[in-house]
C-alpha cells in the first residue's frame, strides 16, 4: 500500500554527466589529433609527460567541437603550457 502511496511523488530529474564523462568522436572530428598523440604515446614508450603538447591539441579539438565542455587548460593540467599559436593545429594534421 505505501508504495502505491509515494509513487507518484517521485519524479525523474536528469543531470549532467559526471565530470570526465564525455560523448564519443563518433564522426572522428578530432581522430588527427587522437593518432598523433598515440603516436607519440607509442614512440616514447607510453610515457605521457613527453606527449603533454598532443594532449593539449587534442582536448583543445573536443572543446572545439562540443565533444566536452570548455575548461580552461589550467584546470586540465597544463598550467605550466602556453597557448598554442594560431594555425598550430595545421601543422600536427599533417604528418
Amino acid at each position: 500500500m505505501s508504495t502505491a502511496m509515494n509513487f507518484g511523488s517521485k519524479t525523474f530529474k536528469p543531470r549532467p554527466p559526471d565530470k570526465g564523462s564525455f560523448p564519443l568522436d563518433h564522426f572522428g572530428e578530432c581522430k588527427a589529433f587522437k593518432d598523433a598523440f598515440m603516436t607519440c604515446l607509442s614512440a616514447n614508450r607510453f610515457d605521457n609527460s613527453k606527449c603533454r603538447l598532443q594532449s593539449k591539441d587534442y582536448l583543445q579539438c573536443r572543446m572545439d567541437n562540443q565533444l566536452m565542455a570548455k575548461e580552461p587548460f589550467e584546470k586540465l593540467g597544463f598550467k605550466d603550457m602556453k597557448e598554442s599559436p594560431a594555425g598550430h593545429e595545421d601543422k600536427d594534421t599533417k604528418q
